[in-house]
């Protein structure tokens, strides 16, 4: 059995994930379409997110590079984590 099939077996929350990507490189999509790049420094139970190091994508090219980010969890439609190259 690999890896993957292993750990996909584990029951994990989206509270585990949520605590488990901070300080991570991660991927904010909003309701917009804009894409927010950077490391993930906290969020509340409201979604709201702090970032740093981040980069706002529009239509995939970048537009903007912020020191430090707030985005409103409103707006927020999903956040992954950045796979490793």
């Amino acid at each position: 059995m690999s890896e993957q099939t292993a750990d996909a077996g584990a029951a994990k929350t989206p509270a585990d994930f949520l605590k488990s990507i901070k300080g991570k490189q991660v991927v904010v999509k909003l309701n917009s379409g804009v894409d927010y790049r950077g490391v993930l420094a906290c969020l509340d139970g409201y979604m709201n997110i702090a970032m740093e190091e981040t980069e706002e994508y529009v239509n995939g090219q970048l537009k903007n590079k912020y020191g430090d980010a707030f985005i409103r969890g409103n707006n927020v439609l999903y956040i992954s984590t950045v796979k490793d190259k």
